[in-house]
């Protein structure tokens, strides 16, 4: 009888699997998508930031959704390596080993994952985390596209999103790729938003500011129409403006006491611009100057919004030097942007004093500051009857509060009116503000509160003289 032998070029390591446990081959699906072998066909590869993830799956979307165009959506798994290192399509293309088939190394073909990201306006979308598409779009030559995430940066909360993608022609896939982009550019789902640029991997955070209209904005004569001019009207005629070779780029200061209507002021302005995306930098700012002025550029027309200026922008002979590179950090940033580019800052402070020269008294920067004054008799008079919206109110006359309020601001006018409505709420439903009750809310306010409640308000100045109350 003759020896056993043992021939290796019978052997398949397949065989040592059960047939139910017998992964996919996944080059083999690529192989009859293409209809040649893969190995030597090129790869265009382009990589998006995190935040771009949903803007990505868009363009997909719509690909897979195309009325003429057939895509298959393969789930991968990746060996104990490629996890670590992250899938490309080359990990793909090579015949599986043994290693492979054993989890060890190589790809095969596992459940689709998804991640549900924020899109604004209280709306998610299902981004896939890792998938392989098979493209066949009418009248182009089929294309295999990978959407892998790149695991090495996912430690820093940074990873960036890759695409890979395979075409007879190295063409094809460029033209493939650029055609994603322009999408990116056309439904950009960040564009009109109101947004915030996040600490935790640079990208963007949505946010949802209740809608403010023109008739809460209670401010001198004419005051609003001059702003209006400054940032609603040039948004209107920014194309004009571009072709007569007019910077569009421009800085609006508002400047007043606490309480007086600023931060209301751009609420309003970012409900009205909504073509215009609003980016909110609030308190010192660190680290986000460059991404918020690097996102204004990217979703133009837009809007940068800083509040509190003074805490980045402190005149530099006044200061301890604390912030002296984030100041100047804001003054390339302004500078960097050229005329041509719709941006606009709307910056705010309570200390228009200490504000740096170079910030402040330059143009280019910051064009023209307006004052918020504290509310005079007639505003007063509108703020009273704006408060007094929705509430049932039976007061005898509302001139004498009008006259006590001298030197208060809108804030302190809004408190009064809550305070009035909590002390009638006492006496039982439905809520009815009488005189009394506004007689204690100012006593509560005025004496009871002292000096620091009406810091606090924005109204230092209100208050006794010898006499009795301020008159206006």
């Amino acid at each position: 009888m003759a020896p056993n032998t043992f021939n290796m070029g019978d052997f398949n390591p397949r065989d040592l699997l059960p047939k139910d446990l017998m992964p996919k081959d996944l080059r083999q699906k690529v192989y009859d998508h293409m209809g040649v072998d893969p190995s030597t066909l090129p790869i265009v590869s382009e990589q998006f930031d995190k935040y771009n993830h949903p803007n990505l799956q868009i363009a997909l979307n719509e690909i897979c959704d195309g009325k003429d165009n057939q895509v298959t959506v393969l789930g991968i798994q990746s060996g104990f390596v490629n996890n670590i290192t992250g899938t490309s399509l080359k990990d793909i293309i090579p015949p599986q080993s043994f290693a492979s088939m054993v989890g060890l190394g190589g790809v095969k073909e596992g459940s689709v994952q998804y991640l549900n990201m924020d899109i604004g306006n209280g709306q998610k979308l299902a981004c896939v985390q890792g998938a392989l598409y098979l493209v066949a779009e009418k009248g182009k030559d089929n294309i295999v596209v990978l959407l892998r995430q790149n695991s090495m940066m996912d430690f820093a909360g940074q990873s960036a999103i890759n695409l890979d993608v395979m075409a007879k022609e190295r063409t094809r896939a460029e033209s493939f790729v650029q055609s994603i982009q322009k999408s990116i550019r056309k439904k950009n789902i960040y564009r009109g938003k109101i947004l915030s640029t996040s600490q935790e991997g640079g990208g963007l955070k949505f946010h949802d500011l209740p809608p403010v209209t023109r008739n809460r904005i209670i401010l001198p004569d004419g005051l609003l129409k001059r702003i209006e001019r400054q940032t609603i009207e040039a948004g209107k005629h920014s194309e004009a403006l571009k072709k007569a070779k007019r910077k569009l780029k421009r800085g609006i200061l508002l400047h007043g006491k606490p309480g007086t209507g600023k931060t209301l002021t751009a609420m309003y302005l970012a409900s009205e611009l909504k073509e215009r995306t609003v980016i909110l930098m609030t308190g010192r700012g660190q680290g986000s100057i460059e991404s918020s002025c690097r996102f204004a550029r990217w979703l133009e027309p837009s809007m940068v919004v800083i509040e509190d200026v003074d805490l980045i922008a402190e005149d530099r002979t006044k200061q301890q030097g604390c912030n002296t590179a984030i100041l100047l950090e804001l003054l390339n940033e302004m500078d960097g942007l050229s005329d041509d580019v719709d941006v606009l800052f709307f910056l705010t402070t309570n200390r228009p004093d200490v504000l740096e020269p170079a910030l402040a008294a330059r143009p280019g920067r910051v064009d023209q500051a307006y004052e918020i004054p504290l509310p005079d008799r007639e505003c007063r008079k509108r703020l009273f009857e704006l408060y007094i919206e929705g509430m049932d109110v039976e007061v005898e006359d509302m001139e004498p509060y009008v006259k006590r309020t001298q030197g208060a601001s809108g804030a302190f006018i809004a408190e009064i009116m809550r305070k009035a409505a909590l002390f009638a709420a006492a006496d039982g439903e439905p809520i009815v503000v009488k005189d009394n009750h506004m007689d204690e809310a100012m006593h509560e306010l005025l004496v009871v509160g002292g000096t620091l409640t009406k810091s606090l308000l924005g109204s230092g100045e209100i208050g006794f003289t010898p006499t009795g109350f301020k008159d206006s």
